[in-house]
């Protein structure tokens, strides 16, 4: 499969203006020449969902049949496991608190300290899934009851991975 060459860390930070803060973090990816992703982690099942959006979209990105016009959207779609814009951007940044997982692809000297400005790098634990969030993430991704049931709760996460990369097989 393909290599990701990304650094994926954790940040926190509020948006007020969902335009305007994407506006300064491409000033940044631009002036580093590398593409910096937000992801947000209360709609993904931990890092490895963040790994394999980011691992399917360069797939799809180096492949020359990219489902959106940039790989930091190409990457959003893919953590939702969807085609559609509208719904692949739900998983970015939104107004307000937000928790997310930052990619940046590939990695570049500064940028996390460029960054900082912006949000607050945090080393906390987001792997866990409670139950709020896995009744989120059942509804976000069409998971069913009778799917857990025959693989195990247990592997709910599994569920989630292959609905990203069931992405691949419904283009």
């Amino acid at each position: 499969m393909t290599e990701i060459a990304c650094e994926i860390y954790q940040a926190v930070f509020t948006v007020d203006d969902n335009i305007r803060f994407l506006k300064e973090i491409r000033k940044i990816a631009d002036a580093t020449g590398t593409h910096i992703i937000l992801l947000d982690a209360d709609r993904l099942a931990g890092r490895k969902h963040v790994e394999a959006a980011l691992r399917h979209a360069r797939r799809s990105w180096e492949g020359g049949e990219p489902i959106a016009n940039s790989f930091e959207m190409e990457t959003l779609l893919y953590a939702g496991g969807t085609r559609q814009c509208q719904v692949g951007s739900s998983f970015g940044v939104h107004p307000g608190e937000n928790r997310s997982y930052l990619a940046v692809c590939p990695p570049a000297p500064g940028v996390r300290e460029r960054l900082a400005g912006l949000v607050t790098f945090v080393e906390e634990d987001w792997e866990a899934i409670d139950p709020a969030k896995r009744e989120r993430l059942a509804a976000l991704f069409s998971i069913t009851e009778r799917e857990i049931a025959v693989v195990g709760e247990e592997r709910f996460r599994d569920l989630v991975l292959e609905r990203v990369a069931l992405l691949d097989v419904y283009r």
